[in-house]
């Protein structure tokens, strides 16, 4: 599509378990989107979900074809859902949100006024969270371990509510990782970014679909992804354990010269012995998470496959 033809703004959105709110979502971006900008199109990505979103979004595209819907083949996560609807946007300016209406439509026109300040990129920051206090602990948890394994200090009162210029999605899209994560693709990427301070509401409807084991798995596979630290810290820890293992030996050559070497110290040498072989299992394991990202990486798999659309181009 040419730069003339292609919308101001195009609005990003993953869909899971959303048939009651889309109808919601729908309404209050086309408030907002109408009153602010020339032209739009809202990027609708529905993730293999059980219930009947893929129906209410089809009737939103068959009334305003300005909805632009994909449906997934299957459950792919959020992040790959992402990646099918940036991919899918034509806009000049891509906005993120989830569809849950967590994120505000309203504050779309502040995210791009702030962006017409000579930013690429601007995130929104969620001044105080609207979510049970395990997923806050969670993702706190999450963020903390995430910037010290990745050196990203990544934000972790920010998360995909955003706006990017062509460009940055753009650069984005050529991130061919199987592992995606939207937040790190950005940090990634550079570009001028800036950040504004927003409402975080409650959700519409229903309730997360992150389990903490998929909280779990999705923080190890980002982790993994995006760094190489964790290898790092694993060849410290044999060092210092070398290092006192030899320090414990000449400690015991010593004794042995001074008092003789009687039978003893069994309950040291058997903590010794456990510790040493917990920390290389554990070495190994995390050396095998590694090659796993590798063995993933190189079938070159797609990290989504569409099995219909609401549109033609």
């Amino acid at each position: 599509m040419s730069q003339a033809a292609s919308p101001t703004v195009s609005v990003v959105s993953p869909v899971y378990r959303a048939q009651d709110c889309l109808r919601e979502l729908y309404a209050r971006l086309v408030a907002v989107l109408e009153k602010h900008f020339d032209s739009f199109e809202l990027v609708l990505v529905e993730d293999g979900s059980p219930d009947d979103s893929w129906a209410v979004m089809q009737e939103l595209a068959a009334k305003d074809p300005r909805v632009r819907g994909l449906q997934l083949s299957r459950n792919f996560g959020q992040h790959h859902a992402l990646t099918a609807g940036l991919a899918a946007a034509r806009g000049k300016w891509v906005v993120v949100m989830d569809c849950d209406l967590q994120d505000r439509p309203e504050d779309i026109p502040a995210l791009y006024a702030k962006a017409q300040e000579g930013f690429d990129v601007v995130l929104a920051r969620r001044a105080q969270r609207k979510d049970t206090w395990r997923k806050r602990l969670s993702s706190w948890a999450f963020y903390k371990v995430f910037n010290y394994l990745t050196d990203l200090n990544y934000d972790g009162s920010v998360a995909n509510f955003s706006i990017s210029a062509r460009a940055v999605v753009d650069e984005v899209n050529r991130l061919g990782e199987a592992t995606r994560f939207f937040g790190g693709f950005l940090a990634l990427v550079g570009f001028k970014k800036a950040f504004i301070d927003v409402q975080h509401d409650a959700r519409f409807s229903g309730g997360t679909s992150y389990t903490f084991m998929k909280l779990m798995r999705l923080a190890t596979n980002v982790i993994l992804a995006h760094s190489n630290k964790p290898l790092h810290l694993c060849v410290r820890a044999g060092g210092l354990i070398a290092a006192a293992s030899f320090l414990a030996a000449i400690v015991v050559l010593i004794r042995a010269i001074m008092y003789g070497s009687p039978v003893m110290g069994w309950p040291t040498l058997i903590v010794s012995l456990y510790f040493s072989t917990g920390t290389i299992i554990l070495t190994l394991g995390i050396l095998g998470l590694y090659i796993d990202r590798v063995f993933t990486e190189v079938k070159h798999r797609p990290v989504y496959i569409v099995r219909k659309r609401t549109f033609d181009d």
